[in-house]
Parts: structure tokens; sequence; C-alpha cells
């Protein structure tokens, strides 16, 4: 596959995800109601997503499952998840995962 043909399916998907998802909503409109129960099951589906992403990085090291105490990420991850139960800020949060991370890959 060259350059071209590269761009061209880049555009072609591009197309296809604005025709299927933005249009779709203007077509039906409130033709379509979706249940209650549907509905509240949707918003947890950004968080479903975010943990599909972000668990197996923090789990896999090499390609294999590493759940020990000398997996940098892991540790990073449990320090930041902790600091956010306590304290509910999200900024700060991320701060204290990277700065955990970091200190714990250049100690490793």
């Amino acid at each position: 596959m060259n350059d071209f043909d590269t761009w061209i399916t880049i555009a072609l998907l591009t197309v296809a995800t604005v025709l299927t998802r933005g249009f779709s909503f203007f077509l039906f409109g409130d033709a379509i109601k979706l249940p209650p129960k549907v509905q509240h099951a949707l918003r947890y589906a950004p968080a479903a997503a975010l943990a599909a992403i972000v668990a197996p990085d923090l789990v896999l090291s090499g390609g294999a499952i590493s759940l020990s105490w000398f997996n940098p990420k892991l540790m990073a991850g449990i320090g930041a998840a902790l600091f956010f139960m306590t304290t509910r800020h999200l900024l700060g949060t991320i701060m204290v995962g990277m700065a955990l991370l970091t200190v714990l890959r250049l100690s490793h």
C-alpha cells in the first residue's frame, strides 16, 4: 500500500464515520426513543471504554501479564487511584501518577 492509498483510505473512513454517526441524529431526530434502562446503562459507556484502554497498559509488561510490585505502571496506577479516592482532584491525580511513574522507572 503506497502513501496515496493510505490517504484515500483515511479520507473514506472519515466520510463513513461522519455519515453514520453525525447524520443519523439529523435523520432520525426524536423519532427514536431509547428506554430509560438503556439510557442509564449508556452513562457508564465512557468509563468502561476508558478502563478497557487503561487497564491492559497497566498490567501488561513485555506482552505478558505482570501483577508484581516491580511493575512501575501498575504501582503508579494504584498510587494515582488511591490519591484520587482520597482527594477527588483530577489534575492532582494525573500529576501524582506521572510523578510516581517517573520515580519508579528511574529507580528500577
